[in-house]
């Protein structure tokens, strides 16, 4: 067992860790932090995106270890100051960009990397982009629709599907 320290949603926060231990484990298990979902355990589905010293990286193959010291932004400090959505968490309720919401986190904190590398993408740069998250029940559409919405960009005249 190692002790473990890093900053997290802006909060220095540590604990004990094995080896092996992962950093979704290390989150939800090591700090009740369950808004980081584990889908597939093998960094195909994107449940699990966290942000990383800023970077968007999949939890459930990171090593607790290997983040020591460094920023964590889970989906949990998405929210503005006063606990209100955030501008990507509004425009996914505001467009229906979720169903079942298993997917979400991932999908909203993918979303949140894109946005802070490219403030204005395209509709094919933001397919691209989540190409690693995969949601089972929306049909990527409204994925797709909330992201440019939350960009700034019209979305009036994007038909629904």
């Amino acid at each position: 067992m190692a002790k473990v320290s890093m900053t997290v949603n802006g909060k220095s926060v540590s604990g004990e860790v094995e080896g092996r231990t992962l950093l979704s484990t290390f989150l939800r298990e090591g700090l009740g932090m369950t808004g980081t979902h584990v889908g597939c355990d093998t960094s195909q589905c994107g449940a699990c995106v966290v942000h990383i010293d800023g970077k968007a990286v999949k939890s459930c193959t990171t090593f607790a270890q290997d983040v020591a010291g460094a920023e964590v932004r889970t989906i949990e400090g998405m929210a503005n100051a006063d606990g209100s959505l955030s501008t990507i968490q509004q425009a996914f309720q505001d467009h229906h960009g979720l169903q079942c919401g298993f997917c979400t986190p991932g999908m909203v904190m993918s979303a949140a990397a894109l946005l802070a590398d490219n403030p204005k993408p395209t509709e094919a740069e933001v397919r691209h982009h989540l190409e690693g998250n995969i949601c089972r029940c929306t049909g990527y559409h409204n994925i797709v629709k909330a992201v440019l919405a939350a960009s700034g960009q019209d979305v009036g005249q994007i038909a629904a599907e």
